[in-house]
């Protein structure tokens, strides 16, 4: 199968291949999926995982990405609930081979069912943005409603989906950005976006939530915005201040095969739209990966064709 790998850690973006690997073993409990469409995370050639396994084994030559949509191939020895044929999306395990590839195997607990009429490509968009979103503003945050929460980047994958379901919460949305997100901020429902170019974050005031994609000053600077009892959800990084009368919170997403489904049927109800920035094929990952060209929301790799779930099979490989 063709997919994307790399094998020397400090060759960056520049180390990133498209070559031939050999199908995917289904371990037990595990599914093969034939990839349709792919997410990746362009920090992710910096994570530990990318490079060796949970033992601290190398694992070279890996294939990145972690979010992928597509159709059961293949079933591993006691795995239940999917079925051969059926679209599924979800996340890879940080820890194996992901999603870059034309087939992946995937612990099927990490999988939710996808319906016939989302697309791939938009699929793929929802796995590790959407379950980050709401992971950090209700499971860590335990945002309510009328309470204000800051978004940092809210143009991007992470947070365009943090503003919406925010939004639909009953909070008070401040978004914010550059100059020329405010547009795209705006039209996905907060009430006011705030210019980070342009402007000091400590000029927006005291909110309840603050949630952080950036890290940085931005991240330290926004610790004194914290209402007391309020909280400041990060995902870049751990925080060296803590708010005075509030805590601050590091974390990484988890799957949640039952939040996935939850998010699709948002989508599915018109009530959820994530921002795709690009779709691109296999062969132009690594420039895709490079990020010269900025780009609201979230670049997707397209695998395979949408083509007919009949024609799947694991023979194909």
């Amino acid at each position: 199968m063709r997919a994307i790998t790399v094998r020397d850690r400090d060759a960056g973006v520049g180390g990133l291949t498209l070559t031939d690997m050999p199908y995917p073993h289904a371990a037990e409990n595990d599914v093969i999926v034939r990839v349709h469409a792919a997410g990746f995370t362009r920090g992710e050639l910096d994570w530990p995982a990318t490079w060796t396994d949970r033992a601290g084994r190398d694992r070279t030559p890996s294939i990145p990405g972690h979010e992928l949509s597509g159709v059961v191939a293949e079933l591993g020895y006691g795995t239940t609930g999917l079925t051969v044929g059926q679209r599924v999306f979800g996340l890879a395990d940080w820890a194996r081979d992901g999603s870059l590839a034309e087939y992946a195997a995937v612990e099927a607990r990490n999988l939710a069912p996808l319906a016939a009429d989302i697309d791939h490509t938009v699929a793929a968009a929802l796995p590790i943005s959407g379950l980050t979103a709401w992971q950090g503003l209700f499971d860590h945050a335990h945002l309510t409603i009328g309470q204000t929460v800051l978004i940092h980047g809210a143009a991007g994958a992470v947070g365009s989906i943090a503003v919406q379901l925010a939004r639909e919460a009953g909070a008070r949305v401040i978004g914010t950005g550059r100059a020329d997100d405010r547009d795209v901020v705006l039209g996905l429902g907060a009430q006011s976006f705030f210019d980070l170019s342009a402007n000091d974050v400590r000029r927006v005031g005291e909110v309840d939530v603050v949630f952080d994609v950036i890290g940085g000053e931005i991240l330290e600077r926004s610790t004194e915005l914290v209402r007391p009892g309020g909280t400041l959800v990060t995902i870049n990084m751990p925080p060296t201040v803590q708010p005075k009368d509030g805590r601050a919170v590091f974390f990484v997403v988890e799957p949640d095969r039952a939040r996935l489904s939850d998010l699709a049927q948002r989508l599915r109800d018109g009530r959820l739209n994530p921002i795709i920035g690009a779709v691109r094929p296999l062969s132009e990952t690594v420039s895709a990966f490079a990020g010269h060209h900025r780009t609201h929301g979230k670049t997707i790799i397209q695998v395979a064709d949408d083509i007919s779930a009949d024609d799947i099979s694991a023979d194909d490989s």
